[in-house]
């Protein structure tokens, strides 16, 4: 029993201690409402977000968007063969042609790039008598390769300012003669004989009207340029004499080139009728003055002794039509008509026409 006591005042002196020398102050903390934010973005992401193909069809699609191709391509022939026993007059013969189109249009804003190429290649096969022999013998009847540029730059409604660069040549020689005759001394062009290249600097309209879209182009500044390469053309055979030239389309003997400024008009319409665009019409009439003949020269408003009798007094002309008729999606008719006159290199009108039927390939991005 002494035990128990002696225990339970042991306790309570400790206790007392405890709390003798621990002490609990009243605090006030005054009661707030916290809230807690998320800035973190979250979006939900599909498989093909990212995938490589939806990237591609999205680039397609710009690309779409700001440029337009128009690609033509045809293959024209005709053949004509005769027997031995054919009782009217007639000679073997076979033709094929074939052209190309290009047209490029980018469209950004206030920017417009155009980029075209033409090329035409036509071969005949006619039967001649060579050394008492008859031959079939291929010589060219077309020929002509024509790129240019023109980067143009929005002025005001439906007019705009800009550049226009056109270079025109040839692929294969060109001779006066056939049979045995196609050789060098007979020959009258090749590439870049001639080659022309003109640039103008000028403004554009484009007549807003969707049944006559036709393009017109004022160049106060303009350069037109002759390229005569193959020193062959400025000598002709005469009864087997070689006799020089005093010049090869305006090219003076002994140069290589002639520059003149002046200035120029071009005026663009293409048209297309039917559902299937099954007809086509395409013109363009380009016209230069030039009243500096020679950039080159000292005496550049007159004829001079290098350059006898000449003097650019008349606008060379040029006039290109093209009607396409298409019978089937793959099968067409083609009209070709051409006018030009240069008193510098002739002093004649030349013309051209042309009608053919066979294959064509057409593609349109739009």
């Amino acid at each position: 029993m002494k035990k128990f006591y002696l225990t339970l005042m042991l306790v309570a002196f400790a206790t007392t201690a405890a709390m003798a020398q621990v002490s609990v102050d009243d605090v006030n903390t005054e009661s707030k409402q916290r809230g807690f934010e998320n800035d973190m973005k979250i979006h939900q992401l599909d498989a093909d977000y990212v995938s490589d193909a939806k990237l591609r069809a999205d680039r397609i699609a710009k690309r779409k968007e700001h440029n337009t191709v128009d690609f033509t391509a045809n293959l024209h022939g005709s053949l004509t063969a005769y027997s031995k026993s054919w009782q009217a007059s007639g000679d073997n013969t076979v033709t094929v042609l074939a052209n190309l189109n290009f047209l490029h249009t980018y469209n950004k804003g206030r920017f417009t790039l155009t980029n075209t190429a033409t090329g035409k290649f036509g071969y005949n096969n006619m039967k001649m008598e060579i050394a008492d022999e008859q031959r079939g013998v291929w010589f060219k009847n077309v020929d002509e390769i024509a790129l240019s540029t023109s980067p143009q730059w929005a002025l005001v409604k439906n007019w705009s300012y800009g550049a226009n660069v056109k270079f025109r040549t040839q692929f294969a020689p060109g001779y006066g003669a056939r049979g045995d005759k196609q050789k060098g001394a007979y020959r009258i062009s090749n590439f870049m004989t001639p080659g022309y290249l003109d640039a103008s600097l000028g403004f554009t309209y484009i007549l807003p009207s969707e049944k006559f879209p036709l393009k017109v182009n004022l160049a106060p500044i303009a350069m037109s340029a002759t390229y005569v390469n193959d020193s062959a053309v400025f000598w002709t055979l005469d009864g087997g004499v070689a006799t020089k030239k005093d010049k090869a389309y305006g090219v003076p003997f002994g140069h290589k080139s002639k520059y003149e400024g002046g200035l120029s008009i071009q005026l663009d319409f293409d048209k297309t009728w039917g559902k299937d665009g099954w007809l086509r019409y395409r013109t363009t009439a380009y016209s230069f003055y030039g009243w500096i003949t020679d950039i080159s020269s000292q005496k550049k408003f007159v004829a001079t002794a290098d350059v006898p009798e000449y003097e650019h007094v008349v606008p060379t002309i040029r006039w290109e039509n093209t009607i396409d008729i298409k019978a089937t999606k793959h099968i067409s008719t083609q009209i070709y008509f051409q006018l030009y006159y240069n008193k510098a290199e002739l002093d004649k009108l030349q013309v051209s026409s042309m009608l053919s039927v066979g294959l064509t390939y057409t593609f349109k991005n739009k």
